[in-house]
């Protein structure tokens, strides 16, 4: 690890760590050297990976399991933290909504993804910035989403909110001060959990096969195959160091050429 790349000293808060990107984000974070706090709803996953990433190189390792649904218990949660040590570097990654399509989706589809995206991100930077304030050191990554840029078919709760949590980061780039960047990464069609479910839903509501689903998906990457968990990750974990000082208020796809926009 390249002192570029460097996290010692640094705490970093580490959401939806249990698996998927959050899970490799938190190795990406640990083999600099970070302290890690990791918060999910699944504390037994949480707790087998706190010696793998202690051997992986992390300073410390720590579990909180808090429900980005609940913003009480995370405010609560937040705040036991923050009393014990600021935090330096948060990853701000959840799960999507469910697919489907916008005129048959219900308001309150559409409450819980703005609650859990945007609102429960807004709860945590104002808790945490002020402790970044006080480091000289702060780095908010949002894990988004490609849609951003191209909304995706049969994703329109998920295209709607993501956009939203795309604007909010990038009026937030504007008021944290120097020191304190925020940015999204957007990932492509990556090989996790989520995918694997969104598969299979667009298998039943198209009558496809599961692989031509996968097929079609590929079709339309350059690089001609998914994503590895571990590829975000070193974006994500390239946005935390002290290299990206002055990158600030970007959304970086990381999709292997999906995209078709400028």
């Amino acid at each position: 690890m390249s002192p570029t790349n460097s996290f010692s000293g640094r705490h970093a808060l580490v959401c939806g760590a249990s698996a998927g990107i959050g899970r490799a984000a938190a190795f990406a974070l640990a083999a600099g050297g970070a302290q890690l706090t990791l918060l999910a709803r699944r504390t037994d996953r949480l707790s087998e990976m706190i010696p793998l990433l202690i051997e992986a190189g992390a300073e410390s390792a720590t579990a909180l399991t808090a429900d980005l649904d609940d913003r009480p218990g995370l405010a609560k949660a937040l705040d036991g933290l923050i009393a014990q040590a600021p935090v330096h570097i948060l990853i701000h990654n959840t799960g999507g909504p469910p697919a489907g399509p916008l005129l048959k989706a219900e308001l309150s589809a559409f409450e819980t993804a703005f609650g859990r995206h945007v609102l429960a991100g807004q709860l945590m930077v104002q808790k945490l910035v002020p402790g970044m304030m006080e480091a000289g050191y702060g780095r908010i990554i949002n894990v988004v989403s490609t849609s951003v840029k191209e909304p995706i078919p049969n994703l329109g709760v998920s295209n709607t909110i993501r956009g939203a949590v795309a604007s909010w980061a990038k009026s937030l780039s504007r008021e944290l001060p120097p020191g304190i960047t925020i940015n999204n990464i957007l990932p492509g069609f990556t090989d996790t959990e989520r995918l694997g479910n969104l598969k299979k839903a667009v298998a039943q509501r198209t009558g496809k096969a599961e692989e031509q689903v996968f097929a079609d998906w590929i079709a339309q990457v350059p690089e001609g195959r998914l994503a590895q968990p571990e590829e975000l990750a070193a974006a994500i974990a390239f946005l935390a160091s002290p290299a990206a000082g002055y990158i600030r208020g970007v959304s970086l796809p990381v999709d292997g050429g999906r995209l078709r926009s400028i």
